[in-house]
């Protein structure tokens, strides 16, 4: 086999994108990753603090088995590149009412926590909601989040399988439906279904079945020390001393078709690289829209891609604070739900919201040194971008910091505007996503059957990254890049596990770039 039939062109170096080099890489490929941002990451991004740089995107880090396995098919550890410290609390808890719980990895804790705040019946609930996650979980792992193309003949088996999983998944209801019936508190019910929100969705049209997500965090939340950035700087350093070439600050304007077959990239400077194979790591609306060139414009169904997932609102900055004790992970809910998911579901902003607080200093709720400068991420949900429905940063901005402080929390100083990213920066970050953060919506029980897979409708074209399956999410980004890379290597017969024995060039765990912010928008 020839150098340009093991050649792949990657657009993206996202979460997504880079799994699919690392994957690629370990089949003995040959890839360019091309990236319009400064540094690797796409949403996993970090913009400048007072305190060094801010996390500004994704703070949960799940499933690191996906990465272990990435590492560990080039010969190479992910230990020995970033360092994960397992939350002891999940996540801290505040209601307007005064009550707070503390979730934890062990779920003896957590039930413990429930009980005395809520009363044993909902401990119980508690217990059985987590073992029908569990289930769920388990039951739909491998036919769903783990297949390149998942069906509903594999669904329809694994409930065959175990018909338990017709209980469990309800598909009758949606996610509050089933919560109501569960949890007597409707505190409880906000809290998980607070989880929908994880993807993208409101939990009152999202499907029951997104319970499963409750497990993946129980199942452990790690920090990875320097930030969340970290990773994706490990991820092209290891992709770059296995061979593969990363060029940043790098347009592509569009995706060349040749006999129908997509044959490689062009740069906005004209200079075009062939390739046997070409990954987008964006969001899938970018192609049928253009942004990629009319070659692209049929590459996957576009009715679909049109059900637009939530975005949000995050402020990324430095600050002293004073008020409630903060874990690394607090959420300050709402008083009343609606007036956050009613607004939401019409395409609004929302009148009052719960918001999410990542304390980036924290270590699992201890206080840094008093008078200290810490880095904060605050998230409140938000409805896609709009033109005509586009929020005033400003008054995004007062409604937030007014929430916080109706609940005694300040910062010293206050953010401005200026460390506000909102829908329409989205939208301007990542081409064709309409400010989405997690891509097509998943609402409905089917919506997992209607996400773009790895293999586009153009042969040689193939997708990476939170819009295409399994969906939003770090180790789902992952994942779908792992899909990708087994697609190609099938389709072009890529075997050689000769790249399998180690790294080029030492075990730098370093990004020479990685502490610098995206300047430019990114498809990743």
């Amino acid at each position: 086999m020839t150098q340009f039939e093991r050649t792949v062109a990657v657009i993206g170096a996202g979460v997504g994108g880079l799994s699919a080099a690392l994957s690629l890489l370990a089949c003995g490929a040959h890839v360019t990753v091309v990236e319009a941002a400064d540094a690797p990451g796409g949403k996993m991004r970090q913009v400048p603090g007072r305190a060094g740089p801010v996390d500004a995107g994704p703070t949960v880090m799940t499933m690191p088995d996906v990465f272990e396995q990435l590492f560990q098919n080039l010969g190479a550890n992910l230990s020995d590149h970033v360092t994960l410290e397992p939350e002891t609390v999940l996540a801290r808890h505040y209601w307007p009412d005064g009550i707070s719980l503390d979730l934890s990895p062990d779920p003896e804790i957590s039930a413990a926590n429930i009980a005395a705040r809520f009363g044993p019946r909902d401990a119980a609930a508690f217990r059985r909601f987590r073992a029908r996650a569990q289930r769920l979980f388990d039951g739909f792992r491998g036919p769903m989040l783990e297949s390149r193309q998942p069906s509903r003949l594999d669904a329809t088996l694994a409930v065959v399988r175990n018909p338990q999983l017709v209980i469990d998944m309800a598909p009758w209801a949606t996610l509050a439906q089933s919560l109501e019936r569960t949890f007597r508190d409707v505190r409880l019910r906000q809290l998980f279904g607070r989880y929908a929100t994880y993807v993208g969705g409101n939990p009152n049209l999202a499907p029951a079945l997104l319970s499963l997500i409750w497990r993946s965090e129980e199942a452990g939340v790690f920090r990875i020390r320097g930030g969340m950035h970290r990773l994706a700087g490990a991820m092209a350093t290891l992709a770059r001393h296995m061979g593969a070439d990363l060029r940043f600050g790098t347009r592509v304007a569009e995706i060349s078709r040749y006999c129908g077959r997509a044959n490689g990239i062009r740069f906005e400077d004209g200079t075009f690289m062939p390739a046997s194979a070409v990954v987008f790591n964006g969001d899938p609306r970018a192609l049928v829209k253009g942004y990629l060139g009319t070659a692209t414009l049929d590459a996957v169904d576009p009715a679909p891609l049109e059900n637009r997932s939530l975005s949000a609102n995050v402020l990324s900055f430095a600050a002293r604070v004073s008020g409630p004790a903060l874990a690394h992970h607090t959420v300050f809910f709402t008083r009343d739900p609606q007036m956050e998911f009613g607004p939401l579901a019409d395409g609004h902003p929302p009148a009052a919201a719960s918001l999410y607080i990542c304390a980036q200093d924290r270590d699992s709720g201890k206080p840094p040194a008093p008078g200290a400068l810490e880095r904060f991420e605050i998230i409140e949900n938000a409805p896609p971008f709009h033109n005509a429905l586009a929020e005033d940063p400003a008054t995004c901005l007062t409604r937030i910091l007014n929430t916080l402080k109706s609940r005694n929390l300040r910062f010293f100083p206050p953010p401005d505007v200026t460390a506000l990213a909102t829908p329409a920066t989205f939208a301007a970050m990542f081409p064709g996503s309409q400010g989405c953060l997690y891509g097509q919506s998943p609402h409905g029980l089917t919506a997992a059957f209607q996400r773009p897979t790895a293999r586009t409708k153009i042969p040689g074209l193939y997708l990476a990254g939170g819009g295409a399956h399994p969906g939003a999410g770090v180790p789902m980004a992952a994942l779908s890049g792992r899909h990708a890379g087994a697609a190609i290597a099938r389709d072009l017969g890529l075997t050689s596990p000769s790249r399998q024995t180690g790294m080029r060039g030492g075990t730098s765990t370093e990004f020479p770039i990685a502490d610098l912010a995206p300047s430019r928008s990114s498809p990743s």
